[in-house]
């Protein structure tokens, strides 16, 4: 993990254009022995536009006007980013309608097919 640190476009009065307040946290995931494959590969879906095609994570923290504050920020995006990839993925489960939706569509479908049918009789009547 390294960090840089840049000017940064957001707050910061007369310091903006002259301290570099924002943080670039670099990660390469690709070579780290400390994440297993399944992460990693969850990993990649997450992160999104913040991983190149290297497979180096970069987050950008601008949000606060001291550099402290920023890179604290940058790790606890980092740090939320790869929890969420650690987590597995919820399996679905597809549910079954239940016992009175089921009878009240079949009721439904009586009802139409009796309307139509009295439609049509009338019809043969005329």
């Amino acid at each position: 993990m390294r960090f840089s640190f840049i000017t940064s476009s957001g707050p910061g009065g007369q310091n903006v254009n002259k301290v570099s307040t924002a943080v670039q946290l670099y990660f390469d995931v690709t070579h780290s022995v400390y994440i297993p494959e399944n992460i990693k590969k969850r990993l990649r879906i997450l992160a999104g536009k913040k991983m190149t095609r290297d497979g180096v994570i970069i987050i950008k923290a601008q949000r606060f006007r001291s550099q402290d504050r920023n890179r604290i920020d940058a790790l606890n995006r980092f740090t939320d980013l790869i929890h969420n990839a650690s987590r597995p993925p919820q399996i679905r489960r597809p549910s079954a309608p239940s016992k009175s939706s089921i009878e009240r569509r079949l009721t439904d479908k009586r009802n139409r097919s009796l309307r139509k049918e009295m439609r049509s009789a009338s019809l043969d009547h005329e």
